[in-house]
């Protein structure tokens, strides 16, 4: 059996494939591989997921694990330690990152580019086996464009500076509950700053038709594909695909974004693990 593991920051979605069968899928609480030792993910892995892989633990041979932070081989060599303390019998452990992940659900064994765009946002050029080229994201501050966080920071600041009709500024202070001093401890004194940013983006999706949010939305989806996508050698010769929340929910906004910058956009996923299971089955 092969073990896949889906990993962000809030859960980490698993899934035992058996052939071409998904034997059962586990949900556990997320983990950030650069923020935690090999002891700390070894007991969180060995609490949360191996009460329900029991019945399975001796027959899983190979595990794929794909996180945000598997950027180095340290951390990945931490991971893969940690998944094999609790999973001794597996023949193969790979650690790899979440922008692997994403390429492999969208492109398969195909070269493409391959886009993740929810709270954070970041590209690749994959070649049908590896990452060939990758522009940095460079974090909420210096760059993702077009993602979560980066769609809430633009949001936020037209609140503040009255750069939106006062009756759709009042009824997003209201149903948040927010107002100027919660709203600047939440950005600069609170941890993970980039959550609190993305958790706005239901209501400017609720709020697309406004023309001043449509125009902010456009803006960094554009800049996303300028300051991103137009860097990749080629790029023209091939669809740009996208996987993630913020992709999924504002497509319509994306397309145009891409009109507007002479791409074309290909597969919009929300996971990437339906994908991820259609690879490892063939492989």
């Amino acid at each position: 059996m092969i073990l896949i593991a889906d990993c962000g920051s809030t859960k980490i979605d698993w899934c035992l494939l058996n052939g071409k069968k998904v034997e059962k899928q586990v949900f556990t609480m997320g983990m950030n591989a650069v923020m935690l030792t090999e002891e700390e993910m070894r007991g969180r892995i060995g609490a949360e997921l191996m009460p329900e892989l029991a019945d399975y633990a001796a027959e899983i041979k190979e595990v794929y694990f794909y996180g945000a932070g598997c950027i180095s081989t340290e951390v990945c060599s931490n991971v893969a330690c940690a998944i094999k303390a609790n999973l001794p019998e597996a023949d193969k452990i790979e650690v790899y990152t979440d922008l692997l992940a994403a390429a492999r659900a969208l492109c398969g064994h195909e070269p493409g580019i391959a886009c993740i765009m929810g709270t954070g946002s970041n590209s690749c050029l994959y070649d049908g086996t590896g990452i060939s080229a990758n522009v940095s994201p460079l974090g909420f501050i210096l760059g993702d464009e077009g993602s979560g966080a980066v769609l809430g920071k633009l949001f936020l600041g037209d609140v503040l500076k009255n750069q939106l009709p006062a009756t759709v500024r009042a009824e997003f202070l209201e149903e948040y509950s927010l107002d100027l001093l919660t709203i600047i401890r939440r950005v600069y004194r609170e941890p993970q700053p980039n959550r609190f940013l993305a958790s706005v983006t239901p209501f400017i999706s609720k709020h697309i038709d406004v023309k001043e949010i449509h125009d902010m939305v456009l803006g960094t989806f554009t800049a996303f594909f300028k300051r991103n996508i137009m860097q990749y050698t080629g790029y023209e010769a091939h669809k740009v695909n996208f996987v993630g929340s913020i992709a999924y929910y504002f497509r319509d906004v994306l397309e145009e974004a891409a009109r507007n910058t002479g791409c074309t956009i290909g597969k919009v996923i929300k996971s990437p693990m339906e994908g991820l299971l259609s690879y490892h089955s063939e492989a």
